[in-house]
């Protein structure tokens, strides 16, 4: 698990969706109805934000991204995300504070109770259908996109994958990646949790 030619093939495997190409970004308005974003952790009483919640490291590539394509199409913002340990403030709400004060944009909507994916397409549906939005372009990395892919598409969405943060697009690293990285370690675990969760919901949920 900590070396990065190993964690990069499994990393392929997972990261099975097409690239939204910056030439079609412009064009998404057509297509969907709005951008969501899915939630990635936070870090917790940082004193360089002077002890406040901030978006995970994640978290932020995930709205950094959504940025780009909210600027190029014009469409609305959603973040879905819950509480750590039922503190607040959600990971919507944190998102939502990080896109206007680092950004200039603001979120629309935020499903704040949500706490894995399968809720956050749930509950995002619960609050976003009755609203007439129901083609989406969902943002989240790609070695997860197809777990989300599937729990939005389950709960009714018509969804344009924009994934991001590819692990099997690392850079040449020494002895061709046959070299243990510490890091790497931490990598490899978020690839097999995707395994199992994509091993599970279909059993779990896919009955609903």
């Amino acid at each position: 698990m900590s070396l990065p030619a190993v964690m990069q093939s499994g990393a392929r495997l997972l990261e099975r969706e097409p690239v939204l190409e910056e030439a079609q970004w412009a064009t998404l308005a057509q297509r969907a109805d709005a951008i969501v974003i899915l939630g990635a952790g936070r870090e917790q009483n940082d004193p360089g934000w002077g002890r406040t919640d901030q978006p995970g490291l994640m978290a932020l590539e995930r709205l950094r991204y959504a940025a780009r394509l909210a600027r190029a199409s014009g469409l609305p913002l959603a973040a879905t995300g819950g509480l750590h340990y039922d503190q607040p403030p959600s990971e919507a709400a944190l998102m939502a504070d990080a896109m206007h004060r680092d950004y200039g944009l603001q979120i629309r909507w935020l499903e704040e109770e949500s706490r894995t994916t399968w809720e956050n397409a749930q509950l995002s549906a619960e609050l976003l259908q009755p609203q007439g939005v129901r083609r989406v372009v969902l943002v989240t990395q790609a070695w997860h996109m197809p777990r989300a892919r599937w729990s939005f598409e389950q709960a009714g969405f018509e969804v344009i994958t924009a994934p991001m943060g590819y692990l099997s697009a690392g850079y040449e690293r020494p002895l061709g990646g046959w070299l243990p990285e510490s890091s790497v370690i931490w990598q490899s675990s978020q690839l097999l949790n995707e395994v199992i969760g994509l091993l599970a919901y279909p059993i779990v949920y896919g009955k609903q």
